[in-house]
């Protein structure tokens, strides 16, 4: 029979043909009513492929007009015709993995593997904070440009953290391509433009180095901190290392022969810490604990430092220097570094830097003894033209402003 509103309105459900009452249209091959026991109806498509029958849902009887279903009917034949199948692909979809799903992944298979734990941390972080909530229950292959810029937009009163979302969004949609989870060079990420970042420069003056010396050594004589906990910022000072490479410091990385340390992982990979005499005689200074294996050793038998922040935040309170975060001695150990005249290759080369960018904010600073150099040349110049002794040559760093 041709199906019409009229013959539906009248199909009723025959139990005796089973769970699945079906109608089928005599103009149109495949094309369909289902009647179902509780009296709803639903346009379907009968067609085979891949060698498998398939019904395939247009919609309902009511929501659609038997018109509307005939011209979707007539649109999935052809397209089985040219070797698709529609009804595989819809139930692929519905299978298709989550947001949710390539987080767990990327975690599993690409952060723990590869990623120090800290950065583990840091990606477990912004999944939990970021990106879950918006995006987990979205399809990978539905997530659209649209989608990550808005999230990206979302964080823009925090443009690191955006950025560090966005960073970490790109790689996991590379993993999903790789993964077959998307097409090839569908990133969704592609043409998100990055937030500027304000770098925050801070190096302490000669006279705050001073006041934060003074310090530390009230503190060492009066037992207000762990004595470790004050031996580990001195060499963060002296050596101008980051925090995990002094705290997970072990004995056997330490070579008092040939002045250096032998750190076999660092943010780096593999990296030699090359030593002043202050750093040595801080490090001979140390109290080797039985049985522990770390320079610093913690609370927890076996354990090294963990806690320097709370230390930290009580010292530079006392000296006065509040807006000095613990990685600034890095910062500063560099701007002593250029200001006595030191190339930035050399620079670059002492801190473990891989990429010569990464010095390139200490440029001004290195200028320092050039300009000393270039004042020094005038006034011998100047002397020589105004036929007077030899000019005495002006300190340029006190028209340097202390912080």
């Amino acid at each position: 029979m041709k199906l019409t509103k009229r013959v539906i309105d009248h199909a009723k459900y025959d139990r005796a043909k089973g769970s699945a009452h079906y109608l089928w249209d005599r103009d149109l091959a495949g094309f369909g009513v289902r009647v179902y026991p509780s009296g709803r109806k639903s346009f379907v498509v009968a067609y085979r492929a891949k060698g498998r029958q398939r019904f395939h849902t247009l919609g309902r009887f009511g929501e659609m007009t038997v018109q509307q279903a005939r011209g979707a009917a007539i649109e999935v034949l052809a397209r089985v015709r040219r070797g698709e199948d529609p009804s595989g692909d819809r139930q692929a979809y519905r299978r298709g993995p989550t947001v949710a799903d390539l987080a767990e992944r990327y975690m599993r298979e690409h952060a723990r593997p590869k990623k120090k734990p800290s950065s583990v941390r840091n990606d477990e972080q912004q999944w939990r904070n970021h990106v879950l909530p918006v995006l987990g229950k979205r399809k990978v292959a539905d997530v659209s440009r649209e989608d990550v810029s808005k999230l990206h937009g979302s964080l823009e009163s925090t443009p690191y953290a955006a950025n560090r979302v966005l960073a970490l969004l790109s790689k996991a949609f590379n993993l999903a391509e790789v993964w077959g989870w998307r097409p090839d060079g569908s990133n969704p990420c592609r043409h998100v433009q990055k937030y500027r970042e304000q770098r925050r420069e801070r190096f302490l003056s000669v006279k705050e180095l001073t006041g934060l010396a003074a310090v530390l050594n009230e503190a060492e004589r009066e037992g207000r901190e762990q004595a470790n906990a004050i031996a580990a910022i001195r060499l963060l000072i002296f050596t101008g290392c980051r925090v995990g490479e002094i705290l997970r410091l072990k004995w056997s990385e330490i070579d008092f022969e040939r002045r250096c340390l032998r750190l076999s992982d660092s943010k780096t990979g593999q990296k030699i810490v090359h030593l002043n005499s202050p750093a040595l005689e801080v490090l001979a200074g140390l109290e080797r604990v039985a049985g522990n294996p770390y320079a610093l050793a913690g609370g927890k038998s076996g354990m090294h430092l963990v806690n320097l922040k709370d230390p930290w935040r009580r010292l530079r309170k006392a000296a006065g220097l509040e807006d000095v975060r613990i990685h600034d001695l890095r910062h500063s150990w560099a701007s002593f570094a250029a200001g006595s005249g030191l190339s930035l290759p050399v620079i670059g080369k002492l801190l473990g830097h891989t990429q010569a960018s990464t010095t390139q904010r200490y440029a001004h600073l290195a200028a320092d003894p050039l300009r000393q150099a270039t004042e020094r040349v005038g006034a011998e110049i100047a002397a020589a033209m105004n036929g007077s002794p030899r000019a005495e040559v002006e300190d340029i760093r006190r028209w340097r402003p202390e912080r």
